[in-house]
């Protein structure tokens, strides 16, 4: 169980503890499109990614997206998260090894919610990003 954290708790500029997945695989790939419903060949079958023109096998981008969600809630309780929007900037193969960072951007008070901005990017191993996004999450105050 995560300890209860505040919107006091963060600072503008503050990083993300960055988190770093091992290699994706293919028996990876086959695993998650059991699980999401996404059987699309060119995330499990070489030929057909030759064939699409992206040189072979891709990983999911929601894979990547889940990446990054499990990175912002590893760091603020799920519960608080009221939205995650990512933008796919690169395709993922198998082999790569992702590293979600990111910071907090703003803080405000609204409405009587603690509002904490931040962003994220997921990059692989040579740091050539695959992922941008940003989250919103609204935290208690304390002694509120």
């Amino acid at each position: 169980m995560q300890q209860q954290v505040y919107f006091e708790d963060f600072t503008v500029g503050e990083p993300l503890p960055p988190l770093t997945k091992p290699p994706i695989d293919k028996p990876q790939l086959v695993r998650y499109a059991g699980a999401s419903g996404d059987f699309n060949p060119l995330h499990y079958m070489d030929e057909v990614g030759q064939m699409a023109g992206t040189g072979g096998v891709i990983a999911h981008g929601m894979l990547i997206m889940g990446f990054a969600g499990q990175a912002v809630t590893r760091w603020i309780p799920n519960r608080y998260l009221k939205r995650l929007a990512v933008r796919f900037v690169d395709i993922t193969r198998p082999g790569d090894v992702i590293t979600v960072s990111g910071k907090i951007t703003e803080k405000r008070v609204e409405d009587g919610a603690g509002l904490v901005e931040g962003e994220v990017v997921a990059a692989d191993q040579n740091g050539n990003v695959k992922l941008k996004g940003s989250f919103t999450a609204s935290l208690p105050i304390k002694g509120s």
